[in-house]
């Protein structure tokens, strides 16, 4: 083999190189766009932290808020159903994990698990059926639509949460689920 032979073949893995390095370069610009329409728009972005006044909820009855372009439902639950709740036997729960980002773990769904306060009066949920994503109704009180269990209704599939945001009866699969939040004062929840 000469020296001109293995000059050859050192010119040649240059372009060999250079070209497959162009390639790679132009698919990554190619691509890129299209992986990056999938993350959140700035919008969605600027409200991942909002803070919530709740000092004119009266008790037995709750807001939604637009959280992450999810509706939260915030409801300031009375005594009755706060007693009613934390009654409920979680051998009779279709999910027994409570579903909440402040509690580390996969802890029970106990209403004291579920509740914003160590009273139980706040419940916030991300109000988002879990079976397909619809929107329950409330019916706190009105066991006639939401078959006995006094908290939300799905009317699209007949899903039945109780006054603590769990399932009690239909097709969804799991507990509504809780968003991080936290009492920052007296009248303000700070989501996200």
């Amino acid at each position: 083999m000469s020296h001109a032979d293995d000059h050859e073949g050192t010119r040649r893995d240059f372009l060999y190189y250079a070209t497959g390095g162009a390639a790679a370069v132009a698919t990554g610009a190619a691509v890129w766009p299209l992986v990056n329409q999938m993350n959140p728009s700035a919008d969605v972005l600027a409200l991942s932290t909002i803070r919530v006044d709740v000092s004119g909820v009266q008790d037995g009855s709750q807001i939604t808020v637009k959280w992450l372009g999810k509706p939260v439902f915030i409801r300031k639950r009375t005594e009755a159903e706060i007693l009613e709740a934390r009654a409920t036997d979680l051998s009779d729960l279709p999910d027994p994990i409570a579903r909440n980002p402040n509690i580390p773990g996969d802890a029970l769904a106990t209403d004291e698990n579920r509740a914003l306060d160590e009273t139980g009066q706040w419940l916030v949920q991300i109000g988002v059926c879990t079976h397909l994503g619809c929107v329950p109704l409330g019916n706190a009180g009105d066991y006639s639509l939401d078959g006995g269990v006094g908290g939300w209704f799905c009317p699209c599939h007949g899903s039945h949460y109780d006054l603590a945001g769990r399932i009690r009866r239909g097709p969804a699969p799991e507990n509504m689920h809780i968003p991080p939040a936290e009492f920052v004062d007296e009248t303000t929840i700070l989501l996200g």
